[in-house]
């Protein structure tokens, strides 16, 4: 079994400990390196090459959102799942804007960690529910959203919902009876239509409106 090969950044050497030890109970998964500090995320990266960077977002010398922000600089197609506390909310819509991949909140149970690693690995998005709830908060509602909502076909509404469950294509494509094919065409004509630029935020959007299954 190829593992998936996880960096973990974060200032407290502790919790690095402790992710380590709980990650590496999972034979799937692989503690590559650890970083204390923002510009040692971005060198270790270079020199592990991880699928996954766990990312804090109170971090010294460069903190989160700026070390996230070199990250997709470096290589957009890296990915990232941020590490925050409740009070960090206010970072949340920033780093969704910058393409960080995932959102787990620090006192979350372990469960909730490693599906956020192996769905984000697979090609998902994983924003654990309580980060989705603080989220909406800050976000503002606007007319122009159900104005694209209404444009969304019945089709690609099913998809969108899907995709706030963080299945990927392959995953969407099982459960509707369609090709992994048409899945990424509606996924793109569903990021055009309702104005965001990844899963993510279209997950962010599906949350705000609070879309369900048909």
């Amino acid at each position: 079994m190829e593992k998936i090969k996880i960096l973990l950044a974060d200032d407290h050497s502790l919790v690095r400990q402790g992710l380590k030890q709980i990650l590496e109970l999972e034979e799937d998964l692989a503690v590559v390196g650890q970083a204390s500090n923002g510009e040692e995320a971005l060198e270790k990266v270079q020199i592990y090459k991880p699928d996954i960077v766990l990312l804090d977002i109170n971090m010294p010398k460069l903190n989160g959102i700026q070390t996230l922000r070199r990250l997709k600089d470096i290589n957009r197609t890296i990915k990232v799942i941020m590490l925050t506390f409740h009070e960090d909310r206010e970072y949340l819509l920033e780093t969704i804007n910058l393409g960080a991949n995932g959102y787990v909140l620090k006192d979350s149970e372990s469960t909730s960690l490693i599906k956020a690693i192996r769905d984000v690995n697979s090609g998902a998005s994983y924003i654990h529910p309580n980060v989705a709830n603080e989220i909406v908060k800050e976000l503002n509602y606007k007319e122009k959203d159900n104005n694209c909502l209404n444009e969304l076909t019945r089709r690609e509404y099913e998809v969108l919902t899907l995709i706030a469950e963080g299945k990927n294509n392959k995953e969407i494509s099982s459960e509707l009876f369609i090709s992994e094919k048409t899945v990424k065409n509606h996924v793109s004509s569903i990021l055009k239509k309702i104005n965001v630029s990844d899963r993510t935020q279209a997950a962010i959007f599906a949350y705000k409106h609070n879309l369900k299954k048909i």
